[in-house]
C-alpha cells in the first residue's frame, strides 16, 4: 500500500506549484494527471508566451478580482508577483517586464515555465503519473485518506485538488475537479465561460472578420453595470473578441442567463473624446469639404469597416447633414452592438464560478467540510482579468497549500 504526505490532482500551474513547493519542504508527494502530458493549459497561455504575472502588489492584484479578491490575500502575500519572478529567474527562466506591467519569460516560451516546475518536482522526488484519472476521494470520519482511480488506490492525509476548470476542453478543461469537490460535499457555483469572445446579433461584424482596432473600450450597456474593458478589438465571424471584450465575457455569460441579448457600447478610439472628434469635423468642413466622409475616415478606420461606421460615406464632408454628423459621432464613440452569446467553453481561457469560497479556509485553502482536502487555482470560484492575474493566483494558491 503506497502512502504519501500529499497527493496532488492536476498538473496545471496550481498543481505543479503545489507539488514542487511541498516536495521542497520535505513532503513525499504524488502528482496525478488525467492527460498524457503535464502542464495543463500553461503551455498555451498567451499564445505560447505566457503572461505569468505582473508588477502589482498583492493587495492591488486582489482588488482586480472584485469583491471576492480579499479571499486571495493570504496566498498572494505568501507568494507575491515579485516572488514568482524571482522563483523562475532563480531556476534559469528569466522573467522580463515587457511594457512596465506585464511579465513574460524572456525566451518567449511558456513551456520553459512548465519545465522549470517539472524539474523542481524531479529534483525533490515527486512521483508523477500521467493518464490517470482520479475517480473517488477516499474519506473516513470527516478526513481524506487518499484517492482511487480504477482498481488503484493511493493514500495520503492531504489531497490537493488543482484540476482547473471547464474552459478549453480540447486541451484539458473538464468538470473533473468539480466532481471530486462534490464528493467532499462542496457547493459548485454556476459555471460560465470567461475570457472569450462574444457572438453578436448584428451580421456586419462577421463581414469584417479579421479587422482589428488598437485601442477601444467596451461596456455592457445595462443599468448598474460598471464593467469597462479597454484594449484591442477584433471583429470575428460571429462577433467581437480580443482584450476589449475578454474581461467582460464572464459577466456577459452570467447576464445572458436572464437576458436574451445584451446591449454593448464601444468607443472605437479610446484615446479620443467626443469634443476632439467635433473639432476634427469642423476642420474637415473647412479644409477638406470636397472630400467624401468615407475617404477622410479611411485614414482612421480600416477601409472594410468604413461602410458600417460612416453614414453616407460618398457625401462630401462640407455637405454632411447634422443627422449624419450626429450618427458618425455616435458610431465612433458609443457604437451599439448586441451580444446574444459567448463563444462558450471551447474557446474560453478561464472558467467563471467553481468551488464556493465560503466552504474553504482563506488562510490555508483547506476544505471546511473535509479535513485534509485543499483547493488551488481555477477550480475555485475566482477569475481575474487578462494580464497575468489568473496564473499568479494559480501559482500562489498552489504554494500556499504546499505549506500546510
Amino acid at each position: 500500500m503506497k502512502k504519501y504526505d500529499l497527493i496532488v490532482i492536476g498538473s496545471g500551474p496550481a498543481g505543479l506549484a503545489g507539488a514542487a513547493f511541498a516536495a521542497a519542504r520535505g513532503k513525499k508527494v504524488l502528482l496525478l494527471e488525467k492527460e498524457s502530458r503535464f502542464g495543463g493549459k500553461l503551455p498555451l497561455s498567451g499564445g505560447g508566451r505566457c503572461n505569468v504575472t505582473n508588477v502589482l502588489s498583492p493587495d492591488d492584484m486582489a482588488r482586480a478580482f472584485g469583491k471576492k479578491g480579499r479571499f486571495m490575500l493570504p496566498a498572494l502575500r505568501n507568494l507575491t508577483p515579485e516572488g514568482v519572478r524571482e522563483y523562475f529567474s532563480d531556476r534559469g527562466v528569466e522573467i522580463e517586464v515587457t511594457d512596465g506591467f506585464h511579465c513574460f519569460p524572456r525566451s518567449g516560451k511558456a513551456l520553459h515555465l512548465v519545465n522549470a516546475l517539472l524539474d523542481e518536482c524531479d529534483l525533490y522526488g515527486v512521483e508523477k503519473i500521467s493518464s490517470f484519472k482520479v475517480e473517488e476521494l477516499l474519506i473516513k470520519e470527516g478526513s481524506v485518506t487518499g484517492v482511487r482511480g480504477g482498481e488503484k488506490r493511493f493514500y495520503a492525509p492531504q489531497v490537493l485538488i488543482a484540476c482547473g476548470g471547464k474552459s478549453y476542453p480540447k486541451w484539458c478543461g473538464s468538470e473533473w475537479g468539480y466532481t471530486l469537490a462534490r464528493q467532499a460535499g462542496h457547493t459548485i457555483t454556476p459555471l460560465y465561460p470567461a475570457m472569450t469572445g462574444l457572438q453578436c446579433t448584428e451580421e456586419w461584424p462577421g463581414l469584417c472578420a479579421g479587422i482589428s482596432l488598437a485601442d477601444t473600450t467596451c461596456c455592457i450597456d445595462l443599468p448598474g453595470e460598471k464593467t469597462l474593458c479597454r484594449g484591442e478589438l477584433l471583429f470575428t465571424h460571429q462577433g467581437i473578441s480580443a482584450f476589449a471584450v475578454l474581461d467582460l465575457a464572464g459577466r456577459a455569460a452570467e447576464l445572458l442567463q436572464t437576458h436574451s441579448v445584451l446591449p454593448l457600447k464601444l468607443n472605437l478610439f479610446a484615446g479620443t473624446s467626443r469634443e476632439e472628434w467635433l473639432q476634427r469635423f469642423a476642420l474637415w468642413r473647412q479644409g477638406s469639404g470636397k472630400v467624401s466622409a468615407g475617404k477622410i475616415l479611411s485614414e482612421y478606420l480600416p477601409k472594410r469597416l468604413v461602410p458600417y461606421i460612416v453614414p453616407a460615406p460618398e457625401t462630401p464632408f462640407a455637405r454632411y447633414s447634422a443627422e449624419n454628423t450626429r450618427k458618425l459621432l455616435e458610431n465612433l464613440t458609443s457604437l451599439t452592438l448586441h451580444a446574444r452569446d459567448t463563444e462558450n467553453f471551447h474557446k474560453a481561457m478561464v472558467t467563471k464560478g467553481g468551488v464556493s469560497l465560503e466552504e474553504v479556509n482563506t488562510k490555508t485553502l483547506e476544505s471546511r467540510l473535509v479535513k485534509g482536502v485543499f483547493f488551488a487555482g481555477e477550480v475555485l470560484d475566482l477569475d481575474g482579468p487578462c494580464g497575468g492575474y489568473n496564473i499568479q493566483w494559480a501559482l500562489s494558491s498552489g504554494a500556499l497549500c504546499a505549506g500546510q
